[in-house]
Protein backbone atom coordinates (compact mmCIF):
# COMPACT_ATOMS: atom_id res chain seq x y z
CA UNK A 1 0.00 0.00 0.00
CA UNK A 2 2.76 2.04 0.51
CA UNK A 3 4.57 2.03 -2.91
CA UNK A 4 1.12 2.31 -4.36
CA UNK A 5 0.65 5.47 -2.63
CA UNK A 6 3.60 6.71 -3.45
CA UNK A 7 3.43 6.02 -7.14
CA UNK A 8 0.25 7.43 -7.31
CA UNK A 9 1.45 11.00 -5.58
CA UNK A 10 4.32 10.44 -8.63
CA UNK A 11 1.39 11.22 -10.65
CA UNK A 12 -0.75 13.52 -9.47
CA UNK A 13 1.49 16.39 -10.35
CA UNK A 14 1.91 15.86 -13.80
CA UNK A 15 -1.59 14.68 -14.24
CA UNK A 16 -3.04 18.03 -13.21
CA UNK A 17 -0.02 20.36 -14.45
CA UNK A 18 -0.63 18.70 -18.42
CA UNK A 19 -4.51 18.92 -17.80
CA UNK A 20 -3.90 22.40 -17.09
CA UNK A 21 -1.81 23.35 -20.12
CA UNK A 22 -4.11 20.77 -22.46
CA UNK A 23 -7.06 23.13 -21.23
CA UNK A 24 -5.40 26.36 -21.68
CA UNK A 25 -4.07 25.43 -25.04
CA UNK A 26 -7.81 24.06 -25.83
CA UNK A 27 -9.11 27.42 -25.05
CA UNK A 28 -7.30 29.68 -26.94
CA UNK A 29 -7.31 27.51 -29.82
CA UNK A 30 -11.58 28.12 -29.40
CA UNK A 31 -11.20 31.65 -28.51
CA UNK A 32 -8.93 32.41 -31.83
CA UNK A 33 -12.11 30.46 -34.10
CA UNK A 34 -14.69 31.69 -32.51
CA UNK A 35 -13.61 35.13 -31.26
CA UNK A 36 -14.88 36.64 -34.72
CA UNK A 37 -18.31 36.36 -32.97
CA UNK A 38 -17.72 38.16 -30.13
CA UNK A 39 -15.61 40.91 -31.14
CA UNK A 40 -17.72 44.56 -31.85
CA UNK A 41 -20.84 43.30 -30.25
CA UNK A 42 -20.94 44.75 -26.97
CA UNK A 43 -20.82 41.38 -24.90
CA UNK A 44 -19.34 41.59 -21.51
CA UNK A 45 -17.05 39.40 -19.37
CA UNK A 46 -19.77 36.96 -18.12
CA UNK A 47 -21.07 36.25 -21.63
CA UNK A 48 -17.38 35.48 -22.46
CA UNK A 49 -16.35 32.99 -19.21
CA UNK A 50 -19.74 31.63 -20.24
CA UNK A 51 -19.20 30.59 -23.18
CA UNK A 52 -15.57 29.19 -21.85
CA UNK A 53 -17.67 27.33 -19.54
CA UNK A 54 -20.11 25.37 -21.66
CA UNK A 55 -17.30 24.82 -23.95
CA UNK A 56 -14.71 23.07 -20.85
CA UNK A 57 -16.61 19.89 -20.87
CA UNK A 58 -15.73 18.61 -24.26
CA UNK A 59 -11.88 20.04 -23.60
CA UNK A 60 -11.98 18.03 -20.28
CA UNK A 61 -13.09 14.83 -22.27
CA UNK A 62 -10.19 14.82 -24.35
CA UNK A 63 -7.70 16.77 -22.63
CA UNK A 64 -8.14 13.63 -19.39
CA UNK A 65 -6.52 10.62 -21.51
CA UNK A 66 -4.13 12.58 -22.42
CA UNK A 67 -2.89 13.73 -19.64
CA UNK A 68 -3.21 10.44 -18.19
CA UNK A 69 -0.70 9.49 -20.88
CA UNK A 70 1.86 12.24 -20.15
CA UNK A 71 1.91 11.63 -16.23
CA UNK A 72 2.13 8.14 -16.87
CA UNK A 73 5.70 8.80 -18.80
CA UNK A 74 6.54 11.13 -16.42
CA UNK A 75 6.02 9.35 -13.18
CA UNK A 76 7.54 6.41 -14.35
CA UNK A 77 10.17 7.86 -16.74
CA UNK A 78 11.59 9.90 -13.47
CA UNK A 79 11.14 6.99 -11.10
CA UNK A 80 13.25 4.89 -14.07
CA UNK A 81 15.62 7.43 -14.12
CA UNK A 82 16.38 7.74 -10.18
CA UNK A 83 16.69 4.09 -10.18
CA UNK A 84 13.26 3.62 -7.90
CA UNK A 85 12.18 1.12 -10.71
CA UNK A 86 15.53 -0.93 -9.98
CA UNK A 87 15.07 -1.33 -6.42
CA UNK A 88 11.48 -1.84 -6.32
CA UNK A 89 12.60 -4.89 -8.64
CA UNK A 90 15.59 -6.23 -6.68
CA UNK A 91 12.57 -5.87 -3.75
CA UNK A 92 10.77 -8.34 -5.76
CA UNK A 93 7.91 -6.12 -7.07
CA UNK A 94 6.92 -6.49 -10.55
CA UNK A 95 5.96 -4.51 -13.39
CA UNK A 96 2.49 -5.66 -13.41
CA UNK A 97 2.52 -4.84 -9.42
CA UNK A 98 3.79 -1.58 -10.20
CA UNK A 99 0.87 -0.21 -12.45
CA UNK A 100 -1.58 -2.35 -10.70
CA UNK A 101 -2.73 1.16 -8.63
CA UNK A 102 -2.56 3.33 -11.48
CA UNK A 103 -4.65 0.64 -13.37
CA UNK A 104 -7.26 0.54 -10.91
CA UNK A 105 -7.60 5.10 -10.51
CA UNK A 106 -7.87 5.11 -14.36
CA UNK A 107 -10.65 2.20 -14.69
CA UNK A 108 -12.57 4.47 -11.95
CA UNK A 109 -11.56 7.75 -13.54
CA UNK A 110 -12.66 5.82 -16.83
CA UNK A 111 -16.11 5.24 -15.15
CA UNK A 112 -16.57 8.91 -14.18
CA UNK A 113 -15.87 9.78 -17.74
CA UNK A 114 -18.62 7.84 -19.07
CA UNK A 115 -20.91 9.63 -16.74
CA UNK A 116 -19.67 12.89 -17.10
CA UNK A 117 -20.57 11.89 -21.09
CA UNK A 118 -24.04 10.81 -20.29
CA UNK A 119 -25.04 12.90 -17.80
CA UNK A 120 -23.19 16.72 -17.96
CA UNK A 121 -21.89 16.73 -21.53
CA UNK A 122 -24.85 16.44 -23.22
CA UNK A 123 -26.19 19.81 -21.33
CA UNK A 124 -23.09 21.50 -21.60
CA UNK A 125 -23.01 20.95 -25.50
CA UNK A 126 -26.67 22.11 -25.98
CA UNK A 127 -26.46 25.18 -23.86
CA UNK A 128 -23.11 25.61 -25.07
CA UNK A 129 -24.96 25.56 -29.18
CA UNK A 130 -27.97 27.92 -27.88
CA UNK A 131 -25.42 30.25 -26.66
CA UNK A 132 -23.73 30.20 -29.72
CA UNK A 133 -26.59 30.73 -32.01
CA UNK A 134 -27.77 33.74 -29.91
CA UNK A 135 -24.02 35.23 -30.02
CA UNK A 136 -24.16 34.87 -33.56
CA UNK A 137 -27.90 36.53 -34.33
CA UNK A 138 -26.29 39.36 -32.33
CA UNK A 139 -25.85 42.11 -34.57
CA UNK A 140 -22.39 44.39 -34.11
CA UNK A 141 -23.14 47.60 -32.24
CA UNK A 142 -23.18 50.88 -33.56
CA UNK A 143 -19.93 52.15 -35.38
CA UNK A 144 -19.98 55.90 -36.97
CA UNK A 145 -16.77 56.40 -39.02
CA UNK A 146 -16.10 60.02 -39.89
CA UNK A 147 -17.10 61.16 -43.11
CA UNK A 148 -19.41 57.94 -44.22
CA UNK A 149 -23.28 57.56 -43.72
CA UNK A 150 -24.26 55.10 -41.48
CA UNK A 151 -27.91 53.04 -42.21
CA UNK A 152 -27.31 50.72 -39.28
CA UNK A 153 -30.35 52.00 -37.25
CA UNK A 154 -33.64 51.73 -39.29
CA UNK A 155 -34.96 55.11 -40.04
CA UNK A 156 -32.11 56.70 -39.31
CA UNK A 157 -29.37 58.11 -41.83
CA UNK A 158 -26.29 59.51 -39.52
CA UNK A 159 -23.27 61.05 -40.53
CA UNK A 160 -20.51 62.81 -38.22
CA UNK A 161 -17.61 64.73 -39.68
CA UNK A 162 -14.97 64.08 -36.46
CA UNK A 163 -15.17 60.92 -34.13
CA UNK A 164 -13.78 60.58 -30.35
CA UNK A 165 -13.33 57.06 -29.51
CA UNK A 166 -12.12 57.54 -25.96
CA UNK A 167 -15.08 60.00 -25.36
CA UNK A 168 -17.77 59.05 -27.77
CA UNK A 169 -17.75 62.78 -28.33
CA UNK A 170 -18.86 63.43 -31.81
CA UNK A 171 -18.49 67.13 -34.29
CA UNK A 172 -20.28 68.07 -37.30
CA UNK A 173 -23.85 65.59 -36.78
CA UNK A 174 -26.12 65.20 -39.70
CA UNK A 175 -28.89 63.16 -38.85
CA UNK A 176 -31.74 62.29 -40.91
CA UNK A 177 -35.14 60.92 -39.47
CA UNK A 178 -37.51 59.30 -41.96
CA UNK A 179 -38.68 56.90 -39.24
CA UNK A 180 -42.16 58.70 -39.48
CA UNK A 181 -43.49 58.83 -43.30
CA UNK A 182 -45.80 61.73 -42.41
CA UNK A 183 -42.60 64.21 -41.85
CA UNK A 184 -38.93 64.43 -43.24
CA UNK A 185 -36.79 65.34 -40.17
CA UNK A 186 -33.39 67.23 -40.63
CA UNK A 187 -31.34 67.45 -37.14
CA UNK A 188 -27.70 69.06 -37.50
CA UNK A 189 -25.63 69.90 -34.84
CA UNK A 190 -21.94 71.30 -33.80
CA UNK A 191 -21.00 68.65 -31.41
CA UNK A 192 -22.93 65.49 -28.95
CA UNK A 193 -22.23 62.84 -27.04
CA UNK A 194 -23.44 59.51 -28.29
CA UNK A 195 -23.88 56.60 -25.62
CA UNK A 196 -26.34 53.52 -25.17
CA UNK A 197 -28.94 52.97 -22.97
CA UNK A 198 -28.88 50.77 -19.70
CA UNK A 199 -30.31 47.86 -21.19
CA UNK A 200 -29.45 48.45 -24.90
CA UNK A 201 -32.25 49.11 -26.05
CA UNK A 202 -32.27 52.53 -26.48
CA UNK A 203 -29.23 54.54 -28.25
CA UNK A 204 -29.23 57.98 -26.70
CA UNK A 205 -27.71 61.25 -28.65
CA UNK A 206 -26.74 64.19 -26.45
CA UNK A 207 -26.45 67.13 -29.03
CA UNK A 208 -25.81 70.82 -28.64
CA UNK A 209 -25.72 74.23 -30.70
CA UNK A 210 -27.97 72.86 -33.85
CA UNK A 211 -30.92 72.99 -35.51
CA UNK A 212 -34.06 71.09 -36.36
CA UNK A 213 -35.50 71.42 -39.78
CA UNK A 214 -39.11 69.33 -40.15
CA UNK A 215 -41.53 69.12 -43.07
CA UNK A 216 -44.84 67.89 -42.25
CA UNK A 217 -45.89 65.55 -45.90
CA UNK A 218 -49.25 64.87 -43.85
CA UNK A 219 -51.11 67.82 -45.56
CA UNK A 220 -51.04 69.41 -48.92
CA UNK A 221 -49.76 72.28 -47.27
CA UNK A 222 -46.38 70.91 -46.51
CA UNK A 223 -46.00 72.54 -42.96
CA UNK A 224 -42.05 73.69 -42.70
CA UNK A 225 -40.95 74.43 -38.93
CA UNK A 226 -37.19 75.00 -38.05
CA UNK A 227 -35.98 75.06 -34.18
CA UNK A 228 -32.63 76.18 -32.91
CA UNK A 229 -31.60 74.72 -29.69
CA UNK A 230 -28.77 74.90 -27.27
CA UNK A 231 -28.78 71.37 -25.87
CA UNK A 232 -31.19 68.66 -27.52
CA UNK A 233 -31.31 64.75 -26.55
CA UNK A 234 -32.74 62.01 -28.84
CA UNK A 235 -34.01 58.60 -27.78
CA UNK A 236 -33.60 56.31 -30.95
CA UNK A 237 -34.89 52.30 -30.07
CA UNK A 238 -32.17 50.19 -30.95
CA UNK A 239 -34.28 46.96 -30.75
CA UNK A 240 -32.17 43.61 -32.12
CA UNK A 241 -29.03 45.14 -31.44
CA UNK A 242 -28.79 43.37 -28.01
CA UNK A 243 -27.98 39.63 -26.62
CA UNK A 244 -31.32 37.85 -26.52
CA UNK A 245 -31.03 34.39 -24.96
CA UNK A 246 -33.02 31.46 -26.03
CA UNK A 247 -34.55 29.04 -24.40
CA UNK A 248 -32.76 26.08 -23.31
CA UNK A 249 -35.80 23.32 -25.16
CA UNK A 250 -36.30 25.51 -28.21
CA UNK A 251 -33.62 24.06 -30.44
CA UNK A 252 -34.04 20.77 -31.28
CA UNK A 253 -31.24 18.49 -29.76
CA UNK A 254 -28.26 16.85 -31.90
CA UNK A 255 -26.73 13.90 -31.27
CA UNK A 256 -23.80 15.43 -29.30
CA UNK A 257 -26.14 16.67 -27.08
CA UNK A 258 -28.16 13.28 -25.75
CA UNK A 259 -27.25 10.43 -23.34
CA UNK A 260 -26.25 7.33 -24.57
CA UNK A 261 -29.83 5.79 -23.31
CA UNK A 262 -31.41 8.27 -25.28
CA UNK A 263 -29.82 7.60 -28.77
CA UNK A 264 -30.37 3.84 -28.11
CA UNK A 265 -34.12 4.38 -27.57
CA UNK A 266 -34.10 6.33 -30.84
CA UNK A 267 -31.84 4.29 -33.24
CA UNK A 268 -34.26 1.66 -31.71
CA UNK A 269 -37.14 3.41 -33.11
CA UNK A 270 -35.78 4.20 -36.11
CA UNK A 271 -34.87 0.62 -36.74
CA UNK A 272 -38.24 -0.52 -35.56
CA UNK A 273 -39.78 2.17 -38.44
CA UNK A 274 -37.53 0.50 -41.12
CA UNK A 275 -38.56 -2.67 -40.42
CA UNK A 276 -42.51 -1.95 -40.59
CA UNK A 277 -41.55 0.27 -44.13
CA UNK A 278 -40.07 -2.77 -45.33
CA UNK A 279 -43.09 -4.83 -44.44
CA UNK A 280 -45.22 -2.54 -45.90
CA UNK A 281 -43.02 -2.27 -49.53
CA UNK A 282 -42.73 -6.04 -49.64
CA UNK A 283 -46.70 -6.17 -49.18
CA UNK A 284 -47.29 -3.33 -51.82
CA UNK A 285 -44.86 -5.35 -54.28
CA UNK A 286 -46.44 -8.57 -53.23
CA UNK A 287 -49.97 -7.01 -54.08
CA UNK A 288 -49.13 -5.57 -57.61
CA UNK A 289 -47.30 -8.84 -58.54
CA UNK A 290 -50.73 -11.07 -58.04
CA UNK A 291 -52.88 -8.57 -59.58
CA UNK A 292 -50.62 -8.38 -62.62
CA UNK A 293 -50.38 -12.04 -62.52
CA UNK A 294 -53.64 -12.76 -62.29
CA UNK A 295 -55.15 -10.77 -64.54
CA UNK A 296 -56.78 -8.20 -61.95
CA UNK A 297 -55.76 -5.45 -64.09
CA UNK A 298 -59.28 -5.66 -66.02
CA UNK A 299 -60.62 -3.81 -63.31
CA UNK A 300 -60.34 -0.19 -64.11
CA UNK A 301 -62.12 2.90 -64.41
CA UNK A 302 -64.43 2.39 -67.55
CA UNK A 303 -65.47 6.11 -67.46
CA UNK A 304 -62.33 6.91 -70.02
CA UNK A 305 -62.79 7.41 -73.97
CA UNK A 306 -60.17 5.74 -74.85
CA UNK A 307 -60.92 2.53 -73.18
CA UNK A 308 -64.02 2.30 -75.08
CA UNK A 309 -61.81 2.89 -78.66
CA UNK A 310 -59.01 0.10 -76.99
CA UNK A 311 -59.84 -1.98 -74.18
CA UNK A 312 -56.71 -3.47 -74.57
CA UNK A 313 -54.45 -0.44 -74.55
CA UNK A 314 -56.38 0.89 -71.65
CA UNK A 315 -55.28 -1.77 -69.66
CA UNK A 316 -51.25 -1.76 -70.72
CA UNK A 317 -51.59 2.19 -70.08
CA UNK A 318 -53.26 1.21 -66.46
CA UNK A 319 -50.62 -1.40 -65.79
CA UNK A 320 -47.86 0.76 -66.37
CA UNK A 321 -49.81 4.33 -64.53
CA UNK A 322 -49.60 1.65 -61.72
CA UNK A 323 -46.09 0.53 -62.06
CA UNK A 324 -44.89 4.39 -62.31
CA UNK A 325 -47.40 4.90 -59.08
CA UNK A 326 -45.44 1.69 -57.19
CA UNK A 327 -42.15 2.29 -58.32
CA UNK A 328 -42.37 6.10 -56.52
CA UNK A 329 -43.31 5.08 -53.99
CA UNK A 330 -40.81 2.17 -53.20
CA UNK A 331 -37.89 4.61 -54.67
CA UNK A 332 -39.41 7.24 -51.97
CA UNK A 333 -39.66 4.49 -49.13
CA UNK A 334 -36.09 3.13 -49.53
CA UNK A 335 -34.94 6.84 -49.54
CA UNK A 336 -36.36 7.33 -46.36
CA UNK A 337 -35.02 3.70 -44.96
CA UNK A 338 -31.13 4.66 -46.01
CA UNK A 339 -31.67 8.05 -44.13
CA UNK A 340 -33.09 6.68 -41.15
CA UNK A 341 -30.18 3.86 -41.83
CA UNK A 342 -26.98 7.40 -41.79
CA UNK A 343 -28.97 8.64 -38.77
CA UNK A 344 -29.18 5.48 -36.50
CA UNK A 345 -25.03 5.05 -37.84
CA UNK A 346 -24.64 8.69 -36.24
CA UNK A 347 -26.47 7.55 -33.05
CA UNK A 348 -24.76 4.50 -33.10
CA UNK A 349 -20.73 6.53 -33.30
CA UNK A 350 -21.92 8.97 -30.17
CA UNK A 351 -22.45 6.32 -28.33
CA UNK A 352 -19.90 4.08 -28.70
CA UNK A 353 -17.65 7.25 -28.92
CA UNK A 354 -18.99 8.29 -25.15
CA UNK A 355 -17.74 4.92 -23.87
CA UNK A 356 -14.55 4.46 -25.91
CA UNK A 357 -12.69 7.89 -24.99
CA UNK A 358 -12.49 7.09 -21.35
CA UNK A 359 -11.42 3.20 -22.18
CA UNK A 360 -8.41 4.96 -23.73
CA UNK A 361 -7.35 6.48 -19.58
CA UNK A 362 -7.04 2.61 -19.66
CA UNK A 363 -4.97 1.54 -22.36
CA UNK A 364 -2.79 4.43 -22.36
CA UNK A 365 -1.32 3.05 -18.90
CA UNK A 366 -0.13 0.14 -20.28
CA UNK A 367 1.36 1.62 -22.83
CA UNK A 368 2.67 5.21 -20.98
CA UNK A 369 4.29 3.26 -18.08
CA UNK A 370 6.78 0.58 -20.16
CA UNK A 371 8.07 3.62 -22.02
CA UNK A 372 8.56 5.58 -18.82
CA UNK A 373 10.45 3.05 -17.77
CA UNK A 374 12.07 2.78 -21.22
CA UNK A 375 12.65 5.69 -21.94
CA UNK A 376 14.33 6.95 -18.14
CA UNK A 377 13.79 10.03 -19.01
CA UNK A 378 10.88 12.10 -16.36
CA UNK A 379 11.32 15.28 -17.92
CA UNK A 380 7.75 17.59 -19.32
CA UNK A 381 9.08 17.64 -22.67
CA UNK A 382 9.75 14.05 -23.27
CA UNK A 383 6.17 12.85 -21.88
CA UNK A 384 4.65 15.54 -24.09
CA UNK A 385 6.46 14.70 -27.45
CA UNK A 386 5.63 10.91 -26.70
CA UNK A 387 1.96 11.48 -25.51
CA UNK A 388 1.45 13.86 -28.50
CA UNK A 389 2.55 11.27 -30.77
CA UNK A 390 0.24 8.11 -29.47
CA UNK A 391 -2.69 10.85 -29.27
CA UNK A 392 -2.38 12.05 -32.35
CA UNK A 393 -2.48 8.16 -33.81
CA UNK A 394 -5.23 7.71 -31.33
CA UNK A 395 -7.17 10.49 -32.68
CA UNK A 396 -6.61 10.56 -36.27
CA UNK A 397 -8.03 6.62 -36.10
CA UNK A 398 -11.04 8.70 -34.19
CA UNK A 399 -11.51 11.06 -36.91
CA UNK A 400 -11.10 8.66 -39.34
CA UNK A 401 -13.03 5.63 -38.04
CA UNK A 402 -15.85 8.51 -37.26
CA UNK A 403 -16.64 10.24 -40.45
CA UNK A 404 -16.17 6.36 -42.39
CA UNK A 405 -18.69 5.44 -40.04
CA UNK A 406 -21.12 8.41 -40.66
CA UNK A 407 -21.07 7.96 -43.93
CA UNK A 408 -21.74 3.79 -43.54
CA UNK A 409 -18.69 2.47 -45.00
CA UNK A 410 -17.50 0.68 -42.08
CA UNK A 411 -19.92 -0.09 -38.73
CA UNK A 412 -20.17 2.67 -35.85
CA UNK A 413 -18.04 -0.14 -33.63
CA UNK A 414 -15.03 -0.32 -35.50
CA UNK A 415 -14.75 3.33 -36.21
CA UNK A 416 -14.77 4.55 -33.02
CA UNK A 417 -12.93 1.25 -31.17
CA UNK A 418 -10.65 0.90 -33.35
CA UNK A 419 -7.97 2.78 -32.62
CA UNK A 420 -8.29 1.24 -28.97
CA UNK A 421 -8.24 -2.43 -30.39
CA UNK A 422 -4.89 -1.32 -32.22
CA UNK A 423 -3.08 0.36 -29.11
CA UNK A 424 -4.50 -2.41 -26.61
CA UNK A 425 -2.23 -5.16 -28.01
CA UNK A 426 0.18 -2.89 -28.06
CA UNK A 427 0.19 -1.91 -24.31
CA UNK A 428 0.06 -5.18 -23.14
CA UNK A 429 3.12 -6.40 -25.82
CA UNK A 430 5.02 -3.43 -24.14
CA UNK A 431 4.29 -4.46 -20.62
CA UNK A 432 4.80 -7.83 -20.87
CA UNK A 433 8.37 -7.42 -22.68
CA UNK A 434 9.02 -4.60 -19.70
CA UNK A 435 8.46 -7.28 -17.18
CA UNK A 436 10.49 -9.70 -19.01
CA UNK A 437 13.62 -8.11 -19.79
CA UNK A 438 15.07 -4.38 -18.64
CA UNK A 439 14.22 -2.77 -22.07
CA UNK A 440 15.53 0.64 -22.43
CA UNK A 441 15.44 3.22 -25.55
CA UNK A 442 18.87 4.07 -26.71
CA UNK A 443 18.65 7.61 -27.71
CA UNK A 444 22.26 8.04 -28.53
CA UNK A 445 21.25 5.40 -31.52
CA UNK A 446 18.76 7.98 -32.10
CA UNK A 447 21.03 10.94 -32.86
CA UNK A 448 22.45 8.81 -35.54
CA UNK A 449 19.17 10.19 -37.18
CA UNK A 450 20.23 13.79 -37.05
CA UNK A 451 23.05 15.52 -39.32
CA UNK A 452 26.15 15.76 -38.02
CA UNK A 453 26.27 19.42 -38.25
CA UNK A 454 23.51 19.58 -35.35
CA UNK A 455 25.36 16.68 -33.51
CA UNK A 456 26.28 19.65 -30.59
CA UNK A 457 26.71 16.97 -27.86
CA UNK A 458 28.79 14.62 -30.46
CA UNK A 459 31.56 16.74 -31.31
CA UNK A 460 31.91 17.85 -27.96
CA UNK A 461 32.55 14.58 -26.88
CA UNK A 462 35.00 13.83 -30.03
CA UNK A 463 37.38 16.62 -29.05
CA UNK A 464 37.68 15.90 -25.69
CA UNK A 465 38.26 12.36 -26.35
CA UNK A 466 41.38 13.52 -28.83
CA UNK A 467 42.99 15.60 -26.13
Amino acid sequence: MIIDRYILRAHIAPFFMSLFVLIGIFILQFLMKFIDHLVGKGFGIGIVIEVIIMNLAWMLVLAIPMSVLIATLMAYGSMSANNEITVMKSSGLSVYRMITAPLIVSLLLAYGLMEFNNRVLPDANHRAKTLGIDIRRARPTLSLEPGIFSQEIKGYTIIARKNYEETNELEGLTIYDHSDPNSNVLISADRGFIAYGPDFSNLILDLYQGEIHEISTETNNNEYRRVKFNRHRILIPYEGYDFERTADNVFQRGDRELSAQVMLERADSLRAHNYRTSISVINTIDTYNRSFLYGEFRHFPPTLPAYEVDPDRAKIQFALARARALSSSVDSDLRRMRSNERRIDQYMVEVHKKYAIPIACVIFILIGAPLGIMTRKGGFGVATGISMGFFLLYWSFLIGGEKLADRGFISPFIGMWGANILLFPAGIYLTIRTQKERLLINWNKLKTIVPKRFRIETLKNDVHGDQ
